[in-house]
């Protein structure tokens, strides 16, 4: 558990320097929620860096026994950030997990978790650099209200001055500037009513050190945004996308608003996605480029097999929760088919074309969505194309187009992403050797993550009454 001396002296300088006066710690949970611990900056010093800090690791969701419930966060100094949000000035650092008895790291840390599978790539001499760019798309509401705990109502409201604009509601603030349902695709201001939101939410970011390509409005006009980063080696990404979330939703409560990476709020609107782009790199060049189709070499191909072949294992981490199916339905964009293609975006896996640089070249995967575990989603896509290229498993032929408009015996021939949590759920169970190559998974993350999704999430919503159940059958 020893840290690199330097890094911890320079960010122990930059504590004092700053004249910080507190300390924030966050980690993350197995289902993907950032968990923080704060202490004095008096208080840390080097070993703070080496022994760690103790906690109740219990009181977390699918982590340890009451009997066994002692466990240590570590800081990472190399992701060190001035947290903005705290009203007193604060630093905070992202934490690895530890078991306080073994000195290993706990194998239900996330972060862990995808230290090994960046691990697993050097050691199978496959690669040694894995890049991802996610592109998650999130909403900005005014207001949201909801309720499904009381056993004589459930109801849920969202008061969005863009989604009234649409639907011709009064509203207070209403300008009359109207994108239209599912017009929201880069329109200017003032109908683009967040773009100085956003600009806020970036530059935050950017003063973090995180590399921004671009930001706008999408799709869906009822508040519908994306902020697109530069792609990173993928763990650093996964970090990258926890204090990106982290800054769109603090941003948006700072102004009043409220932010959600929620997939699927609107019924006749599109959904968030989170097309996430990768590619594999060795000894600094890049595995992705050749003369096969669309300029990509076998290896890609492979690596493509391997996620159509386990997509729907995959899924169940890229897609985590109910809602995420919602989204993935024909109609409103979203990539229904295993299928792959260039520059085709209703396949669900697309190759950009945009430039004929092989340092360019990348593959982008469009299933999975906002409310996924980056650690988790992003170390299940990797294992999956390793197995893909290991095996050389062939992706089959490359449907160039529209599958939304093909004849449905057509379309029925080329697969389809599950149609609910339960079907990527019971696939995992089946389907994850893979996924435990190197120690990467371990047979107690994959078994506590169905279980909590089965126990805590489908099966509450299967038996729970739906409002739209007495709009159909009330009156039966």
């Amino acid at each position: 558990m020893k840290a690199d001396k330097a890094s911890v002296q320079k960010a122990l300088n930059y504590i004092k320097s700053k004249k910080f006066v507190f300390v924030d710690f966050k980690f993350i949970d197995l289902l993907g929620t950032w968990q923080h611990y704060t202490m004095p900056a008096k208080e840390v010093n080097e070993g703070t860096f080496s022994y760690g800090v103790g906690f109740d690791g219990s009181s977390i969701r699918l982590w340890k026994n009451i009997h066994e419930s002692d466990m240590l966060l570590i800081p990472d100094p190399a992701t060190m950030f001035e947290d903005h949000f705290f009203d007193t000035p604060t630093v905070s650092f992202i934490c690895d997990i530890y078991d306080p008895i073994t000195k290993d790291k706990y194998e239900k840390c996330p972060r862990s978790i995808a230290r090994k599978a960046e691990e697993y790539l050097k050691s199978s001499k496959i690669g040694d650099i894995a890049y991802f760019g996610p592109e998650a798309e999130f909403f900005i509401f005014d207001t949201v209200r909801f309720d499904s705990h009381s056993p004589e109502q459930a109801f849920y409201y969202i008061n969005s001055i863009e989604a009234h604009h649409n639907t011709g509601e009064d509203f207070e603030a209403n300008r009359g500037y109207i994108a239209g349902r599912n017009g929201g695709y880069f329109p200017a201001m003032p109908t683009d009513t967040l773009t100085n939101l956003r600009g806020e939410m970036v530059k935050t970011m950017l003063e973090w050190g995180i590399d921004i390509e671009a930001h706008h409005h999408e799709v869906a006009s009822s508040g519908q945004c994306e902020i697109d980063m530069r792609f990173q080696p993928m763990l650093k990404m996964a970090d990258y996308l926890m204090m990106y979330k982290y800054a769109v939703k603090n941003t948006a409560v700072k102004f009043g608003k409220t932010a959600t990476f929620m997939p699927k709020p609107f019924e006749n609107e599109n959904g968030s996605g989170m097309h996430v782009n990768m590619s594999l790199w060795k000894k600094g060049k890049p595995l992705f480029a050749g003369k096969s189709y669309a300029g990509l070499s076998e290896t890609a191909l492979h690596f493509i097999g391997g996620i159509i072949k386990h997509a729907y294992s995959i899924m169940a981490f890229t897609n985590p929760i109910t809602n995420s199916y919602k989204r993935l339905v024909p109609g409103f964009e979203a990539p229904v088919y295993l299928a792959y293609s260039q520059r085709n975006r209703s396949a669900a896996l697309r190759i950009p074309m945009y430039s004929d640089n092989p340092k360019a070249k990348r593959l982008e995967f469009r299933c999975p969505d906002p409310a996924a575990n980056p650690y988790l989603a992003f170390s299940a896509i990797l294992m999956a194309g390793l197995d893909g290229i290991e095996n050389k498993i062939n992706p089959g032929d490359p449907v160039d187009e529209d599958i939304f408009a093909l004849p449905k015996k057509k379309a029925a021939k080329i697969g389809s992403t599950p149609a609910t949590l339960g079907d990527a759920l019971n696939a995992l169970k089946r389907d994850n050797k893979f996924l435990m190559k190197g120690g990467v998974f371990t047979e107690a993350v994959i078994e506590s993550w169905i279980e909590y999704k089965f126990n805590n999430e489908i099966l509450p919503l299967a038996i729970k009454p739906h409002p739209h159940e007495f709009t159909m059958y009330y009156n039966v």
